[in-house]
């Protein structure tokens, strides 16, 4: 899931960074994160007697990524993603299994864009978590608005203007995609609105999955003071705009159990291949086999327990394998496999190389078997 959603972001024209786990504690001041999320973090650590923060989000680290230089607006739209490790102090009560977790990896990106380019930015962020989505077989959505609470403007930070002009930019992209869009007044993050994809499984349950987040405040002069040299020579504030496609990855492997109840498709499957000898003389020639279908970039495993053959077999369907290759006499002979899928379907005498291909097109095709 990381080699393929890391692949998609440098396709995107996203800048692969990699950033510390823990920063001094005013860098969150800073950020607003501190003041605004504080009950979200974890206690300060003390080192060398002074106090430093596991980082809940990943945004500060790239604001000093992008105020390392000066940019230019020819660089904009800059984007920088990372496979984030964060810490939540999230209460117990609402910890849960691999979906709501006090660490986790975050698929996190930002985009540094001039005003006018926020809009196209966000459709393109849009349009790419939709297709990330539909590759890994989640293909029902809707679009949930997230705006500040009217009625407690000390939680938020920001004018009514910028409030007005960032909840628009994202609402006018959300109806443009024609997908259901449902208010969400309160849920927004301190600096600005966001939108975030609503995903249901396949028994109708419904995942927030990715958000992409307007960020009119940390750019600004009193956060990080993130500008650009215009066209004209002037120096101009760059509007942030935050995203995560998985949200978490743990979470989103959470989701996948579910929509897929164990069954992955091949390409997901963490054991592509099940190896069966039908005797223990067989061992030699699977393991050649298993050899080879490494070497084709294949997660394969042989079963060298004592157990039955049939046993083998039904354990492996148990796990829910995609695909099995089994070996005996005839197979060791002619230099073959018997070829059996996970519905049970089977063919005897396949040829390892073709064996090889037929799975090799099912993980690139990213298809169900």
């Amino acid at each position: 899931m990381e080699d393929y959603v890391r692949q998609r972001h440098i396709e995107e024209g996203f800048e692969y960074v990699g950033t510390p786990h823990i920063a001094k504690e005013g860098l969150f001041y800073t950020s607003g994160h501190l003041p605004y999320y504080g009950e979200g973090m974890f206690p300060a650590l003390d080192v060398d007697e002074m106090a430093y923060r596991l980082k809940a989000m990943n945004c500060p680290m790239h604001n000093l990524i992008y105020r390392s230089r000066q940019r230019s607006y020819r660089e904009l739209p800059l984007r920088l993603f990372e496979f984030g490790s964060v810490y939540r102090h999230e209460k117990s009560g609402v910890v849960h299994g691999l979906t709501r977790v006090r660490g986790f990896a975050q698929d996190d990106s930002h985009s540094y864009v001039t005003p006018e380019q926020a809009p196209a930015e966000i459709q393109h962020l849009l349009d790419f978590c939709l297709s990330l989505f539909r590759d890994f077989g989640l293909d029902d959505f809707y679009l949930e608005l997230s705006t500040r609470d009217e009625s407690k403007p000390d939680k938020f930070i920001g004018s009514d203007e910028d409030w007005a002009m960032a909840t628009k930019v994202l609402e006018d992209v959300a109806t443009a995609s024609g997908l259901e869009l449902v208010p969400d007044p309160g849920g927004a993050a301190y600096y600005g609105p966001k939108i975030s994809v609503q995903a249901r499984d396949a028994i109708g349950r419904t995942w927030q999955m990715s958000t992409i987040q307007y960020d009119f405040n940390q750019p600004s002069a009193d956060r990080f003071n993130l500008e650009y040299v215009a066209a004209d020579g002037s120096r101009q504030q760059p509007v942030m705009i935050h995203s995560a496609k998985f949200g978490s990855i743990e979470r989103f492997i959470g989701v996948l159990v579910e929509h897929y109840a164990g069954a992955f498709p091949p390409w997901l499957a963490p054991v592509q291949v099940q190896g069966i000898p039908v005797a223990e003389r067989h061992l030699d020639h699977l393991h050649d086999v298993a050899r080879r279908m490494r070497a084709a970039g294949l997660r394969v495993e042989v079963d060298d327990s004592d157990d039955r053959m049939q046993k083998k077999i039904r354990n492996a369907q148990l796990q829910k394998v995609p695909f099995m290759v089994i070996a005996g006499d005839d197979d060791v002979s002619a230099g073959a496999v018997s070829f059996r899928y996970r519905d049970g379907h089977q063919e005897n005498g396949v040829p390892i190389e073709e064996a090889i291909s037929r799975v090799v097109a099912a993980v690139e095709s990213r298809q169900q078997v």
